[in-house]
């Protein structure tokens, strides 16, 4: 027997069961041929080539050199998984991670996020309303930090005088 508290933190066992049971039947079942590893990887190459208008990722090029397996798995799960899912166009899916780095105060990852973004089309105004949207769960210091963030990238890919955009 306990004296309470338990069930003030955590919901009864039988609850966690169900909702673990339902969580489980919503995943759909792996295709009979799963993609192997490289399968994956391949199809996380090709998301980084059309978020990064056909060029490589510096940051994952530079993890691979270290650290050649948590490159492989970002690849592989995080852009081959994850990122390759229907169900969200590549707009969507950018204006969500931007927003969610932003809140969590992971502004360089938010930055290539960002930047993809503005490749898929978003318009500055638009990750600006992110960064507003941010102070609600996150506060005023991530948002402002995500706004200085978003402003270096702004200036990073305006013209400089004398160049032709």
């Amino acid at each position: 027997m306990t004296d309470g508290t338990d069930t003030l933190t955590r919901p009864p066992a039988r609850l966690r069961t169900l909702v673990a049971a339902g969580l489980l039947a919503a995943v759909p079942a792996m295709p009979a041929a799963a993609l192997t590893t490289e399968e994956r990887a391949k199809r996380g190459g090709e998301v980084i080539s059309r978020l990064n208008n056909g060029q490589p990722q510096p940051t994952l090029e530079r993890m691979r050199e270290e650290f050649p397996f948590l490159a492989e798995a970002t690849e592989a799960y995080a852009l081959g998984d994850v990122w390759s899912r229907p169900g969200l166009d590549t707009r969507t899916r950018q204006l969500a991670a931007v927003a969610a780095f932003a809140a969590i105060g992971e502004t360089a990852f938010m930055k290539i996020h960002a930047g993809y973004a503005l490749n898929a089309g978003v318009s500055e105004d638009e990750l600006k309303e992110i960064v507003y949207m941010v102070t609600v769960p996150a506060g005023f210091p991530r948002a402002i930090t995500a706004a200085r963030t978003l402003s270096d990238l702004f200036a990073e890919r305006r013209p400089s005088e004398g160049e032709t955009p």
